[in-house]
């Protein structure tokens, strides 16, 4: 793993991005090295209250210079804090360019700080997709025990329905199943897809979208890839027998249908992966904790730390394809 770059960037500098990612890296010392995009004051600022010198891995801050001091608080949302995390990605994607980092993750960002600044897009899966120039991208959100592929994602309950089309269906299964070889060895992709609606439908008492959308995209994905394929099934049984390891991705309609059950089977090891990419990024499957940001010693790492171990497995996996 040595030779592996990871590319870190802070987040919010008023969350818990800076705090999670200092313990986070201190656990790779000899596994990689990392290139973290942020704001050096900040860093020292959580370094000296945490008690900690040092990073224990080999590290080179980019120093970003972007945090007004004055008035500076942990724990706040503002426009120039959403300001600060949006160019650390910016700056990361220029690394990524010019080949200094083998791969990404993101610390948490604000949406609502992020919004005030002007940023437009949902969150840092649909920017970093639009800043490659990529359309076909899904978020994948797993733990130890699961691993989700999202139809929708960072939408209203009351647009899933019709956001989701065939075409939809067939391009986000496949580049599963594509994901799950390249980045996870998986030579014959086992996926389970839940339906929409309550037991998926019912035989089309609780919905048409089963019928009409899915069953149709699954039997042509059925005869054209080189994956078992099963359902649309209710989304309790299917997470239920992925949880067993009878599949190796569950295809979530929405958000929430994947969220709650990875969150409640492992939300310390969740981790974020953006499918589609050309490269590999992966994040914590949690928020800035502004409620707990002034204190540092209070942010749990693990997710950070899953994250990291996950984005170098997968650069280790895309090199033996």
């Amino acid at each position: 793993m040595n030779n592996i770059t990871v590319g870190v960037t802070m987040g919010d500098p008023s969350g818990i991005g800076p705090a999670v990612l200092i313990k986070a890296i201190r656990a790779f010392k000899g596994k990689a090295d990392f290139v973290v995009i942020g704001d050096a004051w900040v860093l020292g600022r959580v370094e000296n209250s945490l008690g900690v010198k040092g990073q224990g891995a080999r590290v080179r801050v980019i120093d970003l210079k972007n945090v007004p001091r004055k008035g500076f608080e942990f724990g706040k949302i503002k426009k120039e804090y959403g300001k600060a995390s949006v160019e650390y990605l910016d700056k990361a994607m220029e690394l990524l360019a010019a080949k200094k980092m083998d791969c990404l993750v993101t610390g948490p960002i604000s949406k609502q700080a992020v919004k005030l600044s002007g940023f437009k897009f949902p969150g840092h899966t649909e920017y970093l997709a639009w800043r490659s120039g990529i359309k076909n991208y899904a978020m994948m959100l797993l733990n130890d025990r699961l691993r989700f592929s999202l139809l929708t994602g960072h939408i209203p309950l009351n647009k899933v329905s019709r956001s989701i089309s065939r075409e939809l269906v067939r391009k986000n299964i496949s580049l599963t199943a594509m994901s799950l070889k390249m980045l996870f060895e998986i030579k014959l992709p086992r996926i389970v897809v839940c339906g929409l609606n309550p037991h998926a439908s019912d035989g089309s008492i609780i919905g048409k979208e089963e019928k009409s959308v899915f069953t149709p995209a699954l039997k042509g994905l059925r005869r054209s890839l080189k994956a078992v394929i099963a359902g649309p099934v209710s989304s309790d049984v299917a997470i239920l027998k992925a949880s067993r390891g009878e599949f190796d991705a569950v295809i979530a309609a929405y958000h929430d249908q994947a969220l709650i059950p990875l969150k409640l089977t492992g939300y310390q090891a969740g981790v974020n992966i953006t499918l589609g990419l050309p490269f590999v990024r992966t994040s914590p499957l949690h928020g800035t904790a502004f409620d707990i940001a002034v204190n540092p010693q209070l942010a749990d790492p693990s997710s950070m730390t899953a994250a990291i171990k996950a984005a170098i497995q997968c650069v280790l996996n895309q090199r033996k394809a």
